[in-house]
């Protein structure tokens, strides 16, 4: 809501023939009918009403519940660096899904410290389009920069926005296993759209097992000493034993990100 002050003139004009007429000695019910009238013609004229925003407001106040804290955390980031804006889409979720080989095939999980025993690492985002922000194309740029400030890894794609909720993974991944140009420590992944800064996720990347026992002096040993395999949970990823059974790991983005949302709850 805002005041439209170019009404003042011919309201003050309205008002002065209103008391005019209460002093010239109407009788109190016309009196108090003038003067009702009057209010409500200038609440009406003075103020820019408008319940759209109203509704915008609300709908915008549901979509900023449902963001995740790395999405919350990644937006703050952003905002401290001046790039962001509140114009463009929501974002609900960032964060790294990983894919590491083994014996049941592919294992993708989603995890917030990478480690250089995985095989590759791809960012994702996931967007809330409101309907006046659908029904085009964007520029969508990753960025993932070491603890030196030196850019990693830099992945462009154009994504075509539609109402309601979007997820989206980079096409491609930063290797991983056996980089021996990456080095650990605390890294930031930049997701920007159309050069709109709009998430700074942090994220750490972990030595591999044969870096650490080898730091350590000690010889690399199985990760499983016993003699019969364990099932454990990793992150959002769940490795299963070497037997029979198939692997349950999702195989797409959607997929896994539900299996998280169905464990938190």
């Amino acid at each position: 809501m805002r005041l439209k002050r170019r009404n003042f003139a011919w309201l003050t004009v309205l008002g002065a023939a209103v008391a005019v007429a209460v002093l010239a000695g109407t009788t109190p019910i016309v009196s108090a009918t003038l003067i009702g009238l009057y209010g409500l013609a200038a609440v009406a004229t003075l103020i820019d009403f408008k319940p759209e925003r109203l509704i915008d407001r609300s709908r915008s106040s549901l979509t900023t519940m449902r963001m995740t804290t790395e999405a919350r955390e990644a937006v703050e980031r952003a905002r401290r660096r001046g790039g962001f804006s509140d114009d463009g889409p929501t974002l609900l979720d960032i964060g790294l899904i990983t894919a590491q080989s083994n014996r049941e095939g592919m294992v993708m999980r989603r995890t917030r410290s990478v480690s250089l025993d995985d095989d590759g690492v791809r960012p994702f985002i996931t967007l809330h389009v409101q309907p006046q922000q659908a029904d085009q194309t964007v520029r969508i740029r990753f960025e993932i920069i070491d603890g030196s400030g030196a850019t990693q890894y830099v992945h462009e794609m154009r994504a075509y926005l539609r109402d309601g909720e979007m997820n989206i993974l980079a096409d491609h991944q930063l290797p991983l296993a056996e980089n021996a140009a990456l080095q650990s420590g605390d890294w930031d992944l930049r997701v920007s759209i159309d050069g709109r800064l709009i998430g700074a996720h942090m994220f750490t990347l972990a030595p591999s097992l044969n870096n650490r026992f080898r730091r350590t002096g000690a010889p690399a040993a199985s990760q499983n000493s016993g003699n019969t395999p364990a099932t454990r949970h990793e992150g959002d990823r769940l490795t299963l034993p070497d037997n029979n059974q198939a692997s349950e790991e999702p195989l797409s983005l959607e997929d896994l990100l539900r299996s998280r949302s169905n464990r938190n709850n």
